[in-house]
């Protein structure tokens, strides 16, 4: 297992009030994302765990709108790879999770009820909300255990072809995203965060000419750190634009509308 980096460094950056006395702070001030696993395979009772774990995290009035796929078969990881944008990692990790807003519980209990489901754009969002809660707990879990981990929403791109691969998911189950775990073979520096004061606001949110002076700062931030890891020096927002300056994967709402999700 890689030594993990000196806590005071990282507590430093986050406050100068932390200190090495909150290992659960050090333990998520920690987190990078790890792309390179070792052979390792991961117990399921370490699986177990940090589902059990995942399910500790706050869940709407006990909802909890979740469920996850481990998916085992290696011919499926094999076959997920090229549907999660090539990412070779969703077959060599030690495991690969599937996270999913389920609503099928609820609809199961009102049909036995003899009650309609007519739940609208609220239960999608509770889902969504609960599942990527339960997700980081897990997360945080499997890195409490030693393990690294990284989400993959390449999940996204192409869902049906995903959900037939894990056999056909009924009404009310909605793929967001999968999780990859294993023993990390690479030791990569924690990417940056936005300033706090950009994220942390008081009362009201600020002007955009205070907004852009953080997103400045920041840039320059995001652009040293990019040099350090040898790639092209741009700043967060050059990056960014192209996220979101076009559609991307278009027929996500589609998908979801056939599995049952209402917009209204």
């Amino acid at each position: 297992m890689l030594s993990s980096r000196p806590q005071a460094t990282l507590l430093a950056a986050a406050s100068p009030t932390m200190t090495s006395s909150l290992p659960t702070l050090d333990l998520l001030m920690r987190h990078r994302s790890i792309r390179r696993f070792t052979d390792a395979a991961v117990p399921d009772a370490d699986v177990q765990a940090a589902v059990r774990a995942g399910q500790a995290a706050s869940t709407s009035t006990g909802a909890q709108a979740y469920c996850v796929m481990a998916v085992t078969d290696p011919t499926v990881r094999a076959a997920l790879v090229p549907l999660a944008g090539n990412q070779r990692m969703v077959e060599r990790c030690g495991a690969f999770l599937v996270i999913c807003g389920d609503t099928h519980r609820h609809r199961l209990a009102c049909s036995d009820a003899g009650q309609p489901y007519e739940a609208g754009f609220e239960a999608l969002l509770v889902a969504a909300i609960d599942a990527s809660l339960f997700a980081q707990n897990i997360a945080v879990a499997f890195e409490a255990m030693g393990y690294g981990v990284c989400y993959v929403g390449g999940l996204r791109n192409q869902l049906e072809e995903v959900d037939a691969l894990l056999g056909g998911l009924p009404q009310g189950v909605y793929p967001l995203f999968g999780m990859c775990i294993g023993v990390p073979a690479e030791d990569p520096l924690p990417r940056p965060r936005l300033p706090l004061a950009s994220v942390l606001l008081r009362d009201r949110y600020p002007d955009d000419a205070t907004m852009r002076n953080h997103l400045a700062d920041y840039d320059r931030q995001y652009a040293d750190y990019l040099a350090t890891r040898g790639t092209e020096a741009r700043g967060w927002t050059a990056g960014i634009v192209p996220m979101f300056a076009k559609l991307k994967r278009a027929g996500l709402a589609a998908y979801y509308k056939a599995k049952g999700a209402r917009l209204d």
